[in-house]
């Protein structure tokens, strides 16, 4: 009789040991589950604030620096040249993805880089250099210009980065962009003690700001306005 009841004796802590077993592995299989996604998540946290990062330093860093502004006056200022370069630690700039936002108070205008694809209209569009006689209101056909395009006449460009279809600027270029005043607001032109302002927009960073105010009369040729 004691050898039988120690047989079940036996026998139940058998069956308490397997079952603590069971537990023990479900428990590792649980941690070893939780443990994966934690990786996966914090891997991916990682890559996101990487990608994060970059796009913010890209964002403070990057972007459009304005020179100088300069207007052409004939009876009114029907010609703006704007300098342009990028800023330091600046990724390259496509202009056929920048944005001129110019506003008189009264109009606004978006201009683009917008080229036919035309020999004939090439000019207004694209200059490699400016004109021989260095008139930079001379070159090109500003004039031709509509009330949603500019134009590109090349300054300084070491690397040969600029082309008339694939307009980059990077460290060391310097371009103007030129606009027709008269297509941008009106046949006058921007008049007299008037205010201007506006911003170039790159794709990629931080935008130049335009503001200026016209002179109070029209004596000279060409106004360097900012």
């Amino acid at each position: 009789m004691r050898k039988i009841t120690k047989i079940f004796s036996r026998n139940e802590h058998a069956a308490i040991g397997i079952g603590t077993m069971i537990i023990f592995i479900a428990m590792v299989l649980v941690a070893g589950i939780a443990a994966s996604v934690l990786i996966q998540t914090s891997s991916r946290l990682e890559s996101q604030a990487m990608t994060t990062g970059q796009e913010t330093t890209e964002e403070v860093s990057g972007g459009i620096s304005i020179d100088d502004v300069t207007g052409h006056i004939t009876t009114e200022m029907d010609m703006l040249g704007i300098t342009v370069r990028c800023r330091a630690g600046s990724p390259d700039i496509d202009l056929n993805h920048t944005i001129i936002e110019l506003t008189d108070g009264t109009t606004q205008v978006l201009l683009s880089y917008d080229y036919a694809g035309s020999a004939a209209d090439s000019a207004e569009h694209f200059n490699a250099t400016i004109d021989a006689d260095a008139d930079l209101f001379g070159t090109g056909n500003i004039s031709l210009l509509t009330n949603e395009e500019f134009g590109i006449i090349v300054l300084e460009d070491p690397d040969s980065s600029l082309s008339q279809f694939n307009p980059v600027i990077n460290r060391g270029d310097k371009v103007v962009l030129t606009v027709d005043a008269d297509a941008c607001f009106g046949t006058n032109g921007i008049n007299v003690r008037q205010e201007v302002s506006g911003r170039v927009i790159p794709e990629i960073g931080s935008p130049g700001i335009i503001a200026f105010t016209t002179p109070a009369s029209y004596s000279d040729t060409v106004y360097d306005l900012q």
